[in-house]
C-alpha cells in the first residue's frame, strides 16, 4: 500500500490504483490540457481533437421523447425496474437485433447498462475467473486494459496490421490458448475508423470455432460498437450476431444519439451460447453487485421510442472527407475510415508521443498512438465543429514544415 500523508491526516490509496493513474488515458490528459490551453489563447485559437464526445445536440426525436416523459402525466417513470431493464424497451432492442441478424431474440438475451463501459464491465465479471485471457486487437481503446484488469483477466494484445488495420488473423491464431475467455472487437474501431469486413470476420469464426474444438472450450466474441451506426459511403454494418456463435453485443447510445453524458446502453446475448439464460441471469446479478443496480430508467424510455433515429451522418462524412483531403494534401499518410469519427494518421516522426508535443505547441490537441498500443501513429477526433476543422489546416501545415 502507498501512504500519503496531508496535513496530519493519512490517505491510504491502492498501489494498483496508483500505478494505473500514472498510465492512465492519453485521450483524457490530452482533453485536460486543451481546456487549460482554451483559458489561455481562447477557444476560437484551440484545435482541441482529443475527445470523442459528440458535437450535434441529440436526434429531434429523442429531444421530443424526453419532453414526454418529463411533461406528460407518466407515472412511474423514476421508480426502480428490473436489474435487466424494462422488459418493453429491451423488447424493442431484441426485435430490431433478431431482424438485423435473423437470429431469434427476446428480451430475456438483452440487459439494458450504464454505457457501453459498464455494460463491458459487467459481461466480464459475469465470464471471467482469474487469469482466464482476453484477446485484444491494437489498435485499441486503452480503457479496455483496465476494464478487464477489474475483474481478474488478463490481457492478450495483437499486433496491429498496418496496411489495412484489419484484425491480424495470423497472429491471432498463436495467441489463442486453453485459457481464452474471450475476444473483443471494436467496428467501426476506435481509433482507425476502420469497418471490419465481413470476409475478415467470418474467416476470424473459423479460427475460433477450430481453437474451441481443439482445446474443448467456449470463446464469447465480445463486440463494443457504439460506432455501429456512423458508417460512410454506403458501406453496411456486418452482423456479428449472425457471424460468431458466442457472440456479446455490448452498445450504447452515447454516439449514434449523441447521448454521451446520459450513460445509457445495453449487452444483448446470441441465443446459440449454451446456458444463455444462466448467462443473462449472471448478467443482471453483477449489474446488481457492481453497483449500477439498473441503467438509467428515463433514457432507457427514451432510447426505447428512438430506435431508428440517429444522429447526421453526413455531416460526419462532410467532415472526414475535408479534413483527409486536407491532411493527406499536407503529407499525412491515412487510411480513409470507413465509420466511426476518428482518423488515425502516421507521425511525421518515429515518436508519436514526441510529435504531439509538438503538435500543442500549435495548439494542435492530438492522442498518441501508444496510448492505442499503436506508437508511431495519432488520433484525431473529428466530432467537432466544421470551423474548428477548417480554422485548423494552417496549424497543421505549419507542424508538418518542421519534420520536412
Amino acid at each position: 500500500m502507498t501512504n500519503f500523508g496531508i496535513k496530519e491526516k493519512v490517505f491510504v490509496f491502492s498501489e494498483k490504483v496508483v500505478s494505473n493513474l500514472q498510465r492512465s488515458s492519453w485521450i483524457r490528459a490530452m482533453f485536460e490540457e486543451g481546456t487549460r490551453l482554451t483559458q489561455i489563447y481562447g477557444e476560437a485559437n484551440v484545435f482541441d481533437f482529443s475527445l470523442g464526445n459528440p458535437y450535434a445536440e441529440p436526434p429531434h426525436e429523442v429531444v421530443q421523447s424526453l419532453k414526454k416523459y418529463i411533461s406528460g402525466d407518466i407515472k412511474g417513470v423514476h421508480r426502480y425496474m428490473s436489474n435487466a431493464g424494462y422488459p418493453e424497451v429491451r423488447t424493442r432492442i431484441a426485435e430490431s437485433l433478431q431482424q438485423e441478424s435473423g437470429i431469434p431474440l427476446s428480451a430475456e438475451h438483452v440487459v439494458m447498462t450504464v454505457g457501453a463501459a459498464g455494460g463491458l464491465n459487467v459481461v466480464l465479471k459475469s465470464i471471467l475467473n482469474p487469469q482466464e485471457e482476453v484477446i485484444l486487437f491494437a489498435p485499441y481503446f486503452v480503457e479496455y486494459n483496465f476494464y478487464i484488469d477489474n475483474h481478474g483477466g488478463k490481457v492478450v494484445i495483437v499486433p496491429p496490421d498496418t496496411t489495412s488495420f484489419e484484425p491480424n488473423l495470423a497472429a491471432l491464431k498463436d495467441l489463442i490458448t486453453p485459457k481464452t475467455k474471450a475476444i473483443m472487437i471494436n467496428t467501426p474501431n476506435n481509433p482507425t475508423g476502420v469497418l471490419y469486413s465481413r470476409e475478415t470476420l467470418e474467416d476470424m469464426a473459423r479460427i475460433l470455432r477450430q481453437k474451441e474444438e481443439e482445446f474443448g472450450t467456449c470463446i464469447f466474441v465480445l463486440s463494443d460498437q457504439p460506432y455501429a451506426e456512423i458508417i460512410f459511403d454506403a458501406h453496411k454494418m456486418p452482423s456479428l450476431l449472425s457471424i460468431f456463435d458466442h457472440a456479446i453485443i455490448v452498445n450504447s447510445f452515447s454516439k449514434s444519439l449523441g447521448l454521451a453524458g446520459e450513460r445509457i446502453g445495453f449487452i444483448a446475448l446470441s441465443s446459440k451460447i449454451k446456458d444463455v439464460e444462466v448467462l443473462a441471469n449472471a448478467l443482471s446479478f453483477c449489474n446488481r453487485t457492481l453497483g449500477f443496480v439498473n441503467a438509467p430508467g428515463l433514457f432507457q424510455k427514451v432510447v426505447g421510442d428512438t430506435l431508428q433515429a440517429k444522429v447526421n451522418v453526413e455531416d460526419y462524412q462532410k467532415k472526414r472527407d475535408f479534413f483527409y483531403d486536407n491532411l493527406t494534401r499536407i503529407g499525412f499518410q491515412c487510411i480513409k475510415p470507413q465509420g466511426a469519427f476518428y482518423l488515425f494518421p502516421k507521425a511525421l516522426i518515429e515518436d508519436d508521443i514526441e510529435f504531439v508535443k509538438r503538435a500543442v505547441t500549435y495548439n494542435l490537441l492530438l492522442v498518441p498512438g501508444t496510448g492505442f498500443c499503436c506508437p508511431g501513429y495519432f488520433r484525431i477526433s473529428y466530432c467537432v465543429s466544421m470551423n474548428t476543422i477548417v480554422n485548423s489546416i494552417p496549424a497543421f501545415e505549419k507542424l508538418a514544415l518542421e519534420f520536412q
